[in-house]
């Protein structure tokens, strides 16, 4: 499976999405975990310019 160029800003996107769905349904709380993860993952991979 080939990874594209753009996958930091791609996990941005999702990220970006995560958060406001959670800021308007506090019931996917649940994702609290996994919400920084991809925060960090996205971070690393835009600064090493993935």
């Amino acid at each position: 499976m080939r990874l594209p160029k753009n996958l930091g800003l791609l996990l941005l996107g999702i990220y970006l999405i995560l958060v406001g769905i959670i800021a308007f349904v506090p019931a996917l709380g649940q994702l609290g975990p996994l919400v920084p993860l991809i925060a960090l993952i996205a971070g690393i991979l835009i600064l090493l310019g993935r």
